[in-house]
C-alpha cells in the first residue's frame, strides 16, 4: 500500500492528539499554579495586597505597563498585516483606520469602557460606564490597596490596549470598500459601548464569570467577539468588484507579502504582552510559562497551516503559514496559563488546521475577507475557548461552548444590527468608481506611494 503525504498528516495529527490526550491524563500536581484571569479588577485590599513588599509591587506594576506598551505595538503589527494583505491603492486608508481606532478606542474606554467593563455593582450582564480617571492621591489607587499587581493606571491601559483591538479585526475584514466615515462611527460604538458589555459578562465578574466559563487573555472576549462581528459587517457590505466571477473566484493579490511578514512577527512580539501581561503580576513561573505555550501555539498553527497548505495546494503558501500563526497564537489565548506545553502544540495545529479549512470554505460561499481575520479570530477564537474545557480537567467543555457561543452571538448581532442601520442612515459602502480608483485617493486624495520621483 502506498502512504500517501496527506495519510502521514492525518495520522501524525491523529498521533500527537493521543499522546495529548494521555498526557493530561497523567498530569495532576505538575500542573502550574493558574493565574488570575486577564482583568479580573480587585478594587477590595486582599491578604495578599497587604503583605507584598513595595519592590514587589513596584516590579509587578512595570510588568503590566511594559505589557500594555507590547499590546499596543500589536496595532503597528495590524496595521502592516492588513496593508501589506491588501492592494497598494487602499494602504493610506489602511493605516489611517487603525490611527483612528487606538486613539479614539482609548479615550473611549477612558470616559466610558473601563467603569463600565469594571463596575463596583452591576446585575450581571450590564453596567454603566463613566470617567475612569483617580486622584493622584488616593493611596488606595496608587499602591498595592488597589491591586497586588498593579496601580489604577497600570490596570486602566493594560486593558485599553485588548479593547481596541475588536475593531481592529473588523478593519481587515471589511478592507478596501467600506466607506471611511461609517466605519469611523461603527468602530466607536464597537470599542466603546459593545466590547465592554461582553467583556463584563466575564472579566468583570458577570454572569459567564459566575457560571465557571474560562477565558484567560481573551480568545472569546477579543478574538471571538472581533471575527463574528466581522462577518456580520462583510455579509451585509458584500465583496470587492471582480473578487467573485461567472469563471469563479479571482484572487486579489496583496501588494506587499514583507509588509504582511512584518506585521505578523510585530503581532508574536506583541501576543507576549497580550498572554503574559494577563497574569496580571511578574510572576516568574507564570509569566515565564506562558510566554512558552504561547510560542509553542504559535509554531503548532503555522507548522500544520504550512503541511496541509502543500498537500492541498500543492505549494508552500506564506500567507497560510501566517494565518497559522495567528491562529495558533488566537487558539492557545484562552488556555495559555492552565494547558501544559505539548498542550498548547496540539491547540496550535488544530487552530491552523481550522484556519485552513475556513479561509476556503469561506471563500467558497463568496464571503470576502481579505486578511483572513473572521477564520483567525472568529473560528480560531471559538475553538481555542473550547480547547480549555478539553485539555484542561478543571474546566467543563458544556460551560465553554456556552460561554463563546454567548460572546460570538452578541457580537454578531449588535456589530450587524449597528452595521446595518448606519447602511438605512449614510451607507456602508463606497462607488464603484472610487473602488476601482482606490480609497487612498477617493478617501484620503494622496497615495501611499510615490514611485514617479
Amino acid at each position: 500500500m502506498i502512504i500517501t503525504a496527506r495519510t502521514w498528516l492525518w495520522v501524525t495529527m491523529a498521533a500527537l492528539l493521543m499522546m495529548s490526550v494521555g498526557n493530561s491524563i497523567a498530569q495532576d500536581a505538575a500542573e502550574p499554579a493558574k493565574a488570575p484571569e486577564a482583568a479580573a479588577a480587585v478594587t477590595e485590599p486582599t491578604e495578599e495586597a497587604a503583605t507584598i513588599s513595595e519592590e514587589m509591587f513596584t516590579v509587578n506594576n512595570l510588568w503590566i505597563c511594559i505589557a500594555a506598551a507590547l499590546v499596543f505595538i500589536m496595532h503597528l503589527g495590524f496595521a502592516t498585516l492588513e496593508s501589506g494583505l491588501t492592494q497598494s491603492k487602499n494602504t493610506v486608508n489602511i493605516l489611517f483606520k487603525n490611527v483612528w481606532i487606538i486613539t479614539s478606542g482609548i479615550l473611549l474606554y477612558a470616559f466610558w469602557g473601563f467603569n463600565s467593563m469594571y463596575p463596583t455593582d452591576g446585575n450581571g450582564w450590564f453596567a454603566m460606564g463613566s470617567w475612569f480617571g483617580g486622584d493622584l492621591d488616593n493611596v488606595k489607587q496608587t499602591t498595592s490597596a488597589y491591586n497586588a499587581g498593579y496601580t489604577l493606571w497600570g490596570d486602566f491601559i493594560f486593558q485599553a490596549m485588548f479593547a481596541a483591538t475588536a475593531a481592529t479585526i473588523v478593519s481587515g475584514a471589511v478592507a478596501e470598500r467600506v466607506k471611511l466615515s461609517t466605519f469611523m462611527i461603527f468602530s466607536v460604538i464597537l470599542v466603546g459601548f459593545f466590547y465592554p458589555i461582553t467583556g463584563y459578562w466575564k472579566w468583570g465578574g458577570g454572569w459567564l464569570d459566575d457560571m465557571g466559563f474560562y477565558d484567560f487573555a481573551g480568545s472569546s472576549v477579543v478574538h471571538a467577539f472581533g471575527g463574528f462581528a466581522a462577518l456580520a459587517c462583510v455579509l451585509i457590505l458584500g465583496p470587492r468588484k471582480g473578487k467573485y466571477t461567472k469563471n469563479g473566484i479571482k484572487p486579489i493579490i496583496g501588494h506587499s507579502m514583507p509588509l504582511a511578514t512584518i506585521g505578523v512577527f510585530l503581532l508574536w512580539l506583541g501576543w507576549f504582552g497580550f498572554n503574559g501581561g494577563s497574569v496580571l503580576s511578574a510572576d516568574p513561573k507564570l509569566v515565564s510559562f506562558v510566554f512558552v505555550t504561547t510560542s509553542l501555539g504559535a509554531c503548532g498553527g503555522a507548522i500544520a497551516a504550512i503541511f496541509i497548505s502543500m498537500i492541498v495546494l500543492k505549494k508552500p503558501d506564506l500567507s497560510m503559514a501566517l494565518n497559522g500563526i495567528l491562529a495558533g497564537l488566537v487558539g492557545i489565548t484562552a488556555g495559555a496559563d492552565v494547558v501544559s506545553e505539548f498542550d498548547s502544540i496540539i491547540i496550535g495545529a488544530i487552530s491552523g488546521l481550522l484556519v485552513f479549512a475556513a479561509i476556503l470554505i469561506i471563500d467558497k460561499l463568496k464571503i470576502d475577507d481579505p486578511v483572513g481575520a473572521i477564520s483567525v479570530h472568529g473560528i480560531g477564537g471559538v475553538w481555542g475557548t473550547i480547547a480549555v474545557g478539553i485539555f484542561s480537567a478543571d474546566y467543563s467543555v458544556v460551560t465553554q461552548i456556552k460561554g463563546t457561543a454567548a460572546i460570538s452571538a452578541f457580537a454578531f448581532i449588535a456589530a450587524g444590527g449597528t452595521f446595518f442601520i448606519l447602511k438605512m442612515i449614510m451607507g456602508v459602502r463606497v462607488s464603484a468608481e472610487e473602488e476601482h480608483e482606490g480609497l487612498d485617493v477617493a478617501e484620503h486624495g494622496s497615495p501611499a506611494y510615490n514611485l514617479h520621483m
